[in-house]
């Protein structure tokens, strides 16, 4: 209970919500000393594989099937993607090695998880950089296509964010986003995304297959959080990995809580 309070509070607050978020992605990364997790997105699932995979690639399936569900909406062959909120850096390096950018950059607040990118993710062309995603370190009209997979509910304000998307893509620029809010918020969101310029071109509701990928991730996670984490803090971490039993969890169930995807444009110029 006294959780749900604290996080009610951070709901209500962007500059305690960006802080909170910074500190808790930074201590995930000192966490993870063995470098195991890549990806922390729910993963999304339709009853059918959506990609083949290297084996390597296997056991992240249903995460990097999010990601691939979000980026195929264009071809990004031979494009200029950036990635905001990379974290660990597995969706931006399957984006990189499957779909055929020509380059892809990750950029993450989290400076223990650019580092970790940095000396894992090796791939020519794949690159990583801190920065904020309100700020993005990053001139006008240089990028393709921006991507942005469940991060976004962690930044102090989503239109400058979406105001720094505008700015960075080029005229005709694609946006692919997906992420969830309360269902309340659905509405005001969407009006978001087009005062900042962007055209609607797809959006879909996913909730659903949100759910489904969680029912395959939910003991998985609970294994590593029951491996990595230190007892008192590890129903924080439930919370966060939606696991079953948790408010979060039950949040997506009964439909207070919407997934969303979108593809969206920036004017031709």
């Amino acid at each position: 209970m006294l959780m749900e309070a604290a996080i009610s509070l951070l709901d209500r607050s962007p500059v305690l919500r960006r802080t909170i978020n910074r500190i808790f992605y930074q201590y995930l990364a000192f966490l993870d000393k063995q470098g195991e997790v890549h990806l922390m997105n729910y993963g999304y699932a339709d009853g059918s594989p959506l990609m083949r995979l290297e084996s390597a690639d296997e056991p992240d399936r249903l995460c990097l099937q999010l990601y691939h569900r979000v980026a195929s909406a264009t071809d990004l062959h031979g494009k200029d993607v950036l990635e905001v909120g990379s974290g660990r850096g597995g969706g931006a390096s399957y984006v990189h090695r499957y779909l055929g950018p020509k380059r892809t950059t990750g950029v993450d607040y989290a400076q223990r998880s650019v580092v970790f990118c940095q000396r894992t993710h090796r791939v020519p062309g794949l690159v990583f950089h801190h920065g904020d995603a309100e700020d993005l370190p990053f001139g006008a009209s240089q990028f393709d296509a921006v991507l942005n997979v469940e991060s976004s509910h962690c930044y102090g304000s989503m239109a400058r964010f979406l105001d720094e998307v505008v700015r960075v893509l080029k005229p005709g620029g694609h946006f692919l986003w997906a992420d969830f809010r309360p269902a309340g918020e659905v509405a005001a969101l969407l009006e978001t995304v087009t005062d900042s310029g962007l055209a609607i071109k797809e959006q879909e509701t996913i909730t659903d297959n949100i759910l489904a990928a969680l029912d395959g991730l939910s003991a998985r996670n609970r294994a590593l959080i029951d491996r990595a984490v230190p007892r008192p803090l590890r129903p924080l971490f439930y919370r966060f990995a939606a696991v079953d039993g948790t408010t979060l969890r039950d949040r997506f169930t009964s439909g207070e809580l919407t997934y969303l995807r979108i593809a969206a444009v920036t004017p031709a110029g």
